[in-house]
Order: structure tokens, then C-alpha cells, then sequence
């Protein structure tokens, strides 16, 4: 789960990370008021929505103008930012061409930067460890910085048994090249953020830019992401979830425990297992498609469970073509077999579909669907069934 800015911010307060002082705002009117409130000779007027790249985004009512994040010297300024961005579609190089609508603004006091730093927090699987990512390249992303300067990325296995230490704070500083006041002002900078992931249970915690401001190191911006495992321990943290801000079919195999990712391609996939889910959509790629989404109904699925995941499918319009590959253990290949046959029957399937199903009761499962009346295509094996979706969706395609 995904909180916004603003959020993110109060939350490292509470956990005595420094970050400019802010105040978020839902209308023209409270952004202005905040700007009132605030004693400060340069403001900082933010948008509000899920994704990175705000300030060199542009608006689609506006593409030649600025972007999401703008400095203001005055009250006014403030208001003339506020309505150019309130109720306004902004797009970055992370929301796609269609961009997210702006309906929560943030207001912060104006700082003056003296270095740019990045700082990351995330669990690195391979070692079991909390692993922080620093580096003086910040305001990049970590991508192109791993691109261009991969020897400016150093990172620190923290033991979560042991929790930071003094020492290792020290090495992050040392890593930044910070000296004197600004390195006294890291270590518990280091030491309260890596509490505040670990308390809070997040899954990974992105500061950049972290700056210094004076003698004093700070959080300029922040992103947190959760375990969403997790969340039945944090209600005050599933309580700052925007619906608004999430795509309405993830939302909906959200709320039906169902994991949805929407991609780029034209081929739906319905898997079991996120490893599996993975491997389908490598291997229809190496066949020559293009995967539409990521979607896991997980081990023990009901028929019902299925019949929605077919209908978050079929809902995205760029889907020409369905490849439903299940391994039956504890799910069984005849409850997917109705749930495909329902939903199929109920949406009136339009595309080509191919199922591989293998495992328990697949027999029936097959059974099922041919005698199910439906133009249902059945692979042999994953490579099989790769090779058949990807053939019969450029069919589809030379055909309309």
C-alpha cells in the first residue's frame, strides 16, 4: 500500500526524522490558509498523487507549463499555483500518458539546500537483512544512478536481530561524505528512519532528495510503501489508504484478495502463484507477446474468486487475448475450470482463450470445459500455451 507524500511525512515526524514543516491541503482555499499560517519567505506548493516525477511532469491543460511542484514567494503565488494544479490531470514519466487527477495539495516551508543526497530503506530477500541504499546522486532516480554512476550507490545490510548501530549509522554518513555538524545530524537521522521501517512494518522507504539545510539533515521528500500482510497490526496506516489514487481493477482484486498488477500488453494472464505468474508472462514475452497484466488468484481460490479475476481481465480494453495457466496443488483445476467457464459465459468472451491446467483434478477440469460450449483453446504445457495465445491474439488482430 501506497500513502502519499504529506502522510509519509507526518509519519517520519513522529519518529523525530526531520522534514520541512508542511501542511496539506484539499482545496484552493486550505492551501491558501495554510500559506497564511506559515511564517516563511518561500513557499512550496506540492501535488498530491501516487507517483514520482511530479516536478517535471506537466498538466494536461497546460503541457508547455510548469510541473507539480512549484516555489512561491507570495500568498498569491501560492493561490495561482494551488488553481493550476487542484482538480488538474498531471502527468509524469511514472503515471503513464493518462496521468492522475490532483485533488490533495501541500503546502511547506521553502529550505535552502546545500547537497542532494539519496537514502533508501528495503528487505533484501537474498540475505534476510534490512538493506539501506545511499548515495550523493540525489533528485535521480536510483535506476539511473545504477546506470550511470553505479560506484555513487553504497549499501548496508542491516541484521534486523541486532537493529542499527552507532557505527552503522556512521558508515551511511561516511558514504555521503558528511562532516561535522551535518554527520552529528545523520546518525539519528539513520537510526530513528530504520525504526520507523521497522516499527511500521513498511516494505520499503524511499527519502530523495534527503538534503542538508544548514547543519541539519532533512527529508525533503518521502515515499513509503507497506507489507500489506502486515496492515491487521496498523490500522492507522490502512486508515491513510486513497482509493481515488489506486486503478479500479487493482482496487477490486484488492478487496477479493486477489493480486492484480495492470501492465502494458494484450495478453491477460490468470495464474496461481506469483513465481509461476512470473514465468507465464517471461515465457509469453519470449514468444513474442506482450503480457497485460500480473494476476495471482492464489492457492485456494473459490470458483467465485475466479470468475472476478476473469472479469478484472476482460475489463481492460487493450486485452485481445487470455492465457489462464494453473498448477492444481491445494487449488483445484475444476474449480477454475468453473470459474473460467462462468465468467466467461457472463462477460460473452470475445477474445481468444488458451488454459493449461495441470495438477488436481485436471481431468475433470478439461472435461469441463469442452464440454462447456465455449471456443476454449487447451495447451499441452507453459510453452505450448504461450505459443498458442500469442498466435490466435495476431489472428484475432489480422482479422478485425
Amino acid at each position: 500500500m501506497n500513502i502519499h507524500e504529506y502522510q509519509a511525512k507526518e509519519l517520519l515526524e513522529k519518529y523525530d526524522v526531520t522534514v520541512p514543516k508542511g501542511i496539506a491541503a484539499m482545496s484552493v482555499d486550505e492551501a491558501v490558509k495554510a500559506a497564511e499560517s506559515m511564517d516563511t519567505d518561500l513557499y512550496v506548493v506540492k501535488a498530491q498523487i501516487h507517483a514520482g516525477g511530479r516536478g517535471a511532469g506537466h498538466f494536461t491543460d497546460n503541457p508547455e507549463g510548469k510541473g507539480g511542484v512549484r516555489l512561491c514567494k507570495t500568498v498569491e503565488e501560492v493561490k495561482a499555483a494551488a488553481e493550476a494544479m487542484y482538480g488538474k490531470t498531471l502527468v509524469t514519466k511514472q503515471t503513464g500518458p493518462e496521468g492522475k487527477d490532483v485533488q490533495r495539495l501541500y503546502v511547506t516551508d521553502g529550505v535552502e539546500i546545500e547537497k542532494e543526497y539519496y537514502c533508501s530503506l528495503l528487505l533484501d530477500r537474498a540475505t534476510s537483512k534490512i538493506t539501506f541504499m545511499v548515495s550523493t546522486e540525489g533528485g535521480m532516480d536510483i535506476e539511473e544512478v545504477a546506470e550511470t554512476h553505479p560506484e555513487k550507490i553504497t549499501k548496508l545490510a542491516i541484521d534486523p536481530v541486532g537493529g542499527i548501530t552507532d557505527a552503522d549509522a556512521e558508515k551511511l554518513a561516511d558514504a555521503l561524505e558528511l562532516s561535522g555538524k551535518a554527520k552529528e545530524s545523520a546518525i539519528p537521522f539513520f537510526k530513528n528512519l530504520y525504526k520507523c521501517y521497522m516499527e511500521l512494518d513498511a516494505s520499503i522507504v524511499e527519502i530523495n532528495p534527503m538534503i542538508v539545510s544548514g547543519d541539519e539533515v532533512m527529508a525533503l521528500d518521502a515515499k513509503f510503501n507497506f507489507d500489506p500482510n502486515a496492515l491487521f497490526r496498523h490500522p492507522e496506516i490502512a486508515a491513510l489508504r486513497d482509493e481515488s489514487e489506486e486503478d479500479e481493477n487493482e482496487k477490486i482484486a484488492a478487496d477479493n484478495d486477489l493480486s492484480y498488477v495492470r501492465l502494458d500488453g494484450n495478453i491477460g494472464c490468470m495464474v496461481n502463484g506469483a513465481g509461476l505468474a512470473m514465468a507465464t508472462m517471461d515465457i509469453i514475452k519470449l514468444k513474442g507477446g506482450e503480457p497485460a497484466n500480473f494476476l495471482d488468484v492464489g492457492g485456494g481460490a473459490t470458483a467465485e474468486r475466479v470468475t472476478t479475476a476473469f472479469k478484472i481481465i476482460l475489463s481492460d480494453p487493450s486485452v485481445e487475448g487470455i492465457l489462464v495457466n494453473i498448477f492444481g496443488g491445494i487449488m483445484k483445476c475444476d474449480v477454475i475450470a468453473e470459474g473460467v467457464i462462468a465468467a466467461a459465459k457472463e462477460v460473452d468472451l470475445s477474445v481468444p482463450l488458451v488454459v493449461r491446467l495441470e495438477g488436481t483434478n485436471v481431468e475433470k477440469g478439461k472435461e469441463l470445459m469442452a464440454n462447456s460450449g465455449l471456443p476454449i483453446i487447451s495447451a499441452d504445457n507453459l510453452a505450448d500455451a504461450a505459443e498458442k495465445v500469442v498466435e490466435a491474439t495476431q489472428k484475432a488482430q489480422e482479422a478485425a
